[in-house]
């Protein structure tokens, strides 16, 4: 107990220490989410990379325990493939998120390294090896548990990656499962875990003081992703060897948020014929903030549901078959009022589906055409032109496109490769706001700013209006423009775009 609370006391210190330094590393060298997205609700550019602090702080006491307290050791290596596992599988998944959130990673190659980090857990050890049954004997899987712990841990790491969209959301969510973890752990006399959980929840606490609203500073990929894995992981192992029938009903219920938000982002992407790894602003937090909740009070609705899903799961540690019965149906129906309050249970008719999946068919039709374009193109100016030409087919009454890190806090911008091309209705550059309307001669004039998320480095970004009298993006439309940033951004990349600093121009010409 007592290597316990010195492991929260010293990741919790080290967290509040470590993250003003890494808020200023950030800044330094331009890891700044400038909410260049309307699904962005923070609305100014806050420096990325927390996910850095939260690591370190957790990592850096266990070592040092390790070091100087021979018990600490001996624990260790008594156990020594599951710490291996942990120290190795979460630093490729913090190079993985400090990649992703200096240069942004497909779905490809995170999936990639995912999932063979989790294939490294299964062969030390983590291991999904039981079925709950809570009407029996809880079922051995077999050679069943390797996919299902793929799954798992993927699924988990990817949970938490969505779920971090609101200011010390993910942060605090991660909290009460480590919390709930940590109490589970020392009741089945797992000390290795009970160490792990304490070290993880010190350094988020010490993390959330920056984090909470108004943050200062994001986890970014770098730490949602870390504790997604470390929460799949110790979650595992905490309870793979219970007695109890519910051994994967208890990790089922500690994760329970992000694991539900996860699914329903999934159904209703499949259902509305959308990409399925492309993000959306109809996640439960969404809903919360439509409701007319505040930022903070949609927060603290979520981390009370979390609290209630960490009950449960320490109700199930205890539970008889008749009590976990009631327990999972008093929670289902919670789940389901609370659901149906914020919109979702309301089941569409399939002539609204079906139209939905018809739009998403034909504007990737219509854009597919540029993407292969650009993946012809074979110099830097022949990307404006496919822009300019990809802006007519969407009806935009402008477009600019800004390649460069001008606007990056802390940079030289003398020293910068920069260019910009504008063509039709012109207006200035909105400082963080990423949609707005604006007057332009008696006509109502709406932009739209996307950012290149592949040139994080360079923050460029992509811009349209329109003058027709819209005041809002429908989200398909939202989601296919993202799309061909993705490939504008990817084109840049390939054929070496700091060619432009020396072609740097604005064009202002008649564009409809």
């Amino acid at each position: 107990m007592r290597s316990t609370i010195v492991a929260f006391v010293l990741s919790m210190l080290s967290a509040a220490l470590l993250t003003p330094r890494v808020r200023d590393l950030a800044l330094r060298m331009g890891a700044v989410d400038h909410a260049l997205s309307s699904r962005k609700v923070h609305g100014r550019p806050i420096p990325r990379l927390g996910g850095l602090a939260i690591a370190a702080a957790f990592y850096a006491p266990l070592l040092g325990m390790i070091a100087f307290q021979s018990g600490v050791g001996a624990l260790f290596l008594a156990q020594q493939n599951l710490a291996i596992g942990l120290v190795i599988g979460g630093t490729a998944i913090i190079l993985l998120g400090v990649y992703d959130d200096l240069r942004g990673a497909g779905a490809g190659r995170k999936f990639a390294v995912q999932f063979a980090v989790a294939g490294l857990m299964y062969a030390l050890g983590f291991r999904v090896e039981i079925l709950a049954n809570p009407f029996g004997d809880p079922l051995h899987i077999g050679w069943f548990g390797l996919p299902l712990t793929l799954f798992w841990i993927v699924g988990i790491i990817n949970a938490m990656n969505l779920i971090d969209g609101l200011d010390g959301l993910a942060g605090g969510v991660a909290l009460v499962a480590v919390a709930a973890t940590l109490i589970i752990s020392v009741q089945r006399g797992n000390p290795l875990m009970t160490l792990f959980c304490a070290a993880l929840g010190g350094s988020i606490l010490g993390f959330l003081f920056y984090n909470f609203n108004p943050a200062s500073i994001f986890m970014g990929d770098t730490g949602s992703m870390f504790l997604g894995f470390i929460l799949a992981t110790t979650s595992i192992q905490t309870n793979q060897k219970a007695s109890t029938t519910v051994a994967v009903l208890v990790p089922l219920a500690l994760l329970g948020v992000p694991i539900l938000d996860t699914l329903l982002a999934i159904s209703r992407r499949a259902m509305r014929g959308r990409p399925l790894f492309r993000a959306d602003r109809d996640h439960i937090h969404h809903r919360l903030l439509a409701l007319g909740l505040s930022h903070r009070q949609a927060v603290l609705v979520l981390y009370g549901v979390c609290l209630l899903f960490g009950a449960t799961a320490l109700v199930l540690t205890v539970a008889n078959s008749l009590l976990t019965t009631l327990t999972l149906a008093t929670v289902a129906v919670v789940s389901f009022v609370f659901l149906r309050r914020l919109g979702y249970m309301r089941f569409q008719s399939g002539t609204v589906l079906s139209d939905q999946r018809r739009r998403s068919r034909n504007l990737r039709a219509l854009i597919r055409p540029f993407t292969l374009r650009l993946r012809e193109t074979l110099a830097p100016s022949e990307i404006w032109g496919v822009v300019r030409d990809m802006a007519e087919a969407i009806d935009a009454s402008g477009v600019a496109l800004h390649l460069g890190n001008d606007d990056v806090p802390g940079k030289d911008s003398s020293a910068n490769n920069t260019a910009t091309f504008s063509v039709g209705v012109a207006v200035d550059p909105p400082q963080s706001i990423p949609t707005e309307v604006l007057p332009d001669a008696g006509k109502v004039v709406f932009r739209a700013r996307f950012g290149l998320i592949g040139l994080r480095h360079d923050e460029g970004h992509l811009e349209f209006t329109w003058n027709d009298g819209r005041t809002d993006l429908d989200r398909d439309t939202e989601i296919f423009v993202e799309l061909f940033c993705d490939h504008v951004a990817a084109t840049y990349e390939r054929v070496g775009g700091q060619s432009l600093k020396d072609s740097a121009r604005v064009i202002k010409l008649p564009f409809r």
